[in-house]
């Protein structure tokens, strides 16, 4: 991979789940190829987190917050992007495990794309990449290329810092709030929000099919639902629908349509009720 150095500010957001914590934040801080400034934020984690996030030393890492409630992910990226004077603000969940130097190549695209909205890396397998479906959205954008998306993944995503004082902070107000409606609104402003193609990995270990996965049967998984954002905010209590869930949103990423304007107002709730409805139109070769 070739690497940009750029000057990154990085939210690592943990909520309870200590294992995945121990091992997201040793493989990030493993990570020589990536320039970035580190910042943890703690959502008044239970488990044995505060105590390894209090042990960790990097010279990387600007501060480590435990926050006194579980006040969400938006919380977190507001509180810290509002401080930072770096080019570029990036986060990721302490699910995931990114590729080293990703923070190189999503800021050079950056650099080079200045209508680059939220670009991420691919949170699911390499194999769940369907190119042949997928061709039509990959965009070339001067020397690099986005599988394009209005919406991405809440991790392993970076943005300009200017996009983000331009478009104002993230929603607030519960736990249970998500990054979409944020992504839709940067796609609708004529930004271009996508997946860095060639796809950059991050394994998300929180992935049902993820060997790390805190949860491999119904029971497993109902005493991690609270935890866990997609399982609690989805009502999903088994693992039949957990996996009809992750196959949902790969068809959805691969057929859905790469314009804002299809995924709002009456075409979007179109979608919510008829959620398949882009994999007929890309049957019928009706391609948006």
């Amino acid at each position: 991979m070739t690497e940009t150095r750029a000057r990154v500010c990085l939210v690592l957001v943990t909520h309870n789940r200590v294992r995945y914590t121990e091992k997201c934040a040793a493989h990030l801080l493993a990570d020589t190829h990536s320039e970035f400034v580190l910042h943890i934020w703690d959502n008044a984690s239970t488990d044995d987190t505060a105590s390894y996030l209090k042990s960790l030393r990097d010279p990387r890492i600007r501060e480590v917050i435990f926050w006194g409630n579980n006040a969400g992910q938006t919380v977190a990226m507001n509180r810290v992007w509002a401080q930072t004077s770096a080019d570029f603000v990036a986060k990721i969940d302490n699910d995931c495990l990114v590729t080293p130097g990703w923070t190189g190549l999503l800021a050079a695209a950056h650099r080079d794309n200045p209508d680059l909205g939220a670009i991420a890396c691919w949170h699911y397998r390499e194999e769940d990449f369907e190119q042949r479906i997928a061709q039509r959205k990959i965009r070339q954008m001067n020397k690099h290329a986005v599988f394009e998306h209005p919406f991405v993944c809440g991790s392993g995503f970076m943005l300009k810092r200017e996009t983000y004082l331009k478009m104002g902070p993230w929603p607030e107000g519960s736990a249970d709030i998500g990054t979409t409606g944020y992504f839709l609104r940067l796609a609708q402003a004529g930004y271009v929000n996508g997946w860095y193609f060639p796809l950059i990995l991050q394994h998300h270990m929180d992935d049902p099919l993820s060997p790390y996965c805190s949860y491999h049967d119904d029971k497993s998984l109902q005493e991690v639902r609270d935890v866990t954002f997609t399982l609690r905010n989805r009502q999903i209590s088994t693992m039949d629908q957990r996996m009809r869930r992750r196959r949902l949103v790969l068809e959805n990423l691969m057929y859905g349509a790469p314009k804002a304007a299809c995924h709002v107002g009456w075409r979007g709730k179109m979608r919510r009720v008829w959620p398949r409805v882009d994999r007929l139109l890309w049957r019928v070769g009706w391609i948006i």
